[in-house]
């Protein structure tokens, strides 16, 4: 787990404006972050827009950004599904080098019951070639994976060895840190409560707004960890509005909005995500002139 301490990034996927990869956005994404000293890359989860890439675009995602990791920072592979045998299948299908782990969103849509849940990550963790962080976010997934479930999946399934909490739910986040067995971490799934997730023993971030803003972001939290929350504080406080308006029309079209105006990207995106409202990019240009 110590390569997945700090600041790791759902990394955005740069479009052209006919729908198809944007390579050399991606490739200037991937240096963006990699100047901006983050601790590791997670490619083709949710932010990614990974639900509207085909398994080939996705294999040749993976390989490109393993390909142009120049600083050799620590890969997340995203891959999930609600259907647990083709999750299996998608590991032995897509060629891997260069990734330590994958990041596995629990079953969305048909919402399983919690044994449901219990029972398809064990099925993950026998079939991974990799070890697995465990994705919870109801609010995407429709079904919370409870404490009590985690704390199972963390005890009886070895390869799974952390859990990317976006419940918001801070007593659910508690009470697996409080009872978590060694060698299974919580990393938060939420950018704007990562400060006080990591003050009860969270070990950093899997961060939406870290795509814009990777060093105020990774150094706000490096500051956590370190335990110097007076240094944390100001940069999180700086942060808050940027990360509610990132979120206020959905992601990933806030994030990508903030770094089209930057010139990272363009604003383009894959159906049904579409661009943020004018009356948003006006207040997102004012928010970028101001930090």
């Amino acid at each position: 787990m110590s390569q997945f301490t700090g600041t790791g990034v759902a990394m955005i996927t740069p479009f052209n404006s006919d729908g198809s990869i944007d390579w050399g956005s991606l490739k200037k994404t991937i240096a963006h972050l990699t100047n901006g000293k983050v601790d590791y890359i997670v490619v083709l989860g949710t932010t990614g827009e990974s639900a509207t890439l085909s398994r080939e675009e996705k294999q040749a995602i993976f390989s490109f950004v393993a390909a142009n990791n120049t600083a050799k920072l620590p890969l997340v592979a995203g891959i999930g599904g609600n259907y647990t045998q083709e999750v299996i299948n998608y590991f032995g299908k897509f060629d891997l080098t260069g990734y330590a782990a994958i990041l596995s969103v629990s079953p969305y849509y048909n919402k399983p019951n919690q044994n449901g849940l219990y029972e398809h990550y064990k099925a993950l963790n026998e079939a991974s070639p990799l070890p697995i962080i465990m994705y919870n976010v109801p609010g995407r997934t429709g079904m919370n994976v409870t404490a009590d479930t985690t704390l199972k999946i963390a005890r009886d399934c070895k390869k799974i060895i952390a859990t990317k909490e976006a419940s918001g739910n801070l007593d659910q986040i508690m009470q697996i840190i409080k009872y978590k067995p060694a060698g299974f971490e919580v990393i938060s799934g939420d950018d704007g409560i990562s400060l006080p997730m990591i003050a009860c023993g969270a070990v950093g971030v899997i961060s939406v707004v870290a795509n814009a803003f990777p060093l105020e972001f990774s150094n706000m939290i490096r500051y956590c960890l370190q335990g110097d929350f007076a240094a944390a504080r100001p940069l999180h406080y700086k942060l808050t509005d940027i990360i509610n308006s990132m979120f206020v029309e959905g992601s990933p079209s806030g994030v990508k909005a903030y770094m089209s105006e930057m010139g990272i990207c363009e604003n383009n995106f894959r159906l049904p995500v579409v661009t943020v409202s004018d009356g948003l990019k006006e207040k997102i240009r004012g928010m970028i002139k101001d930090l």
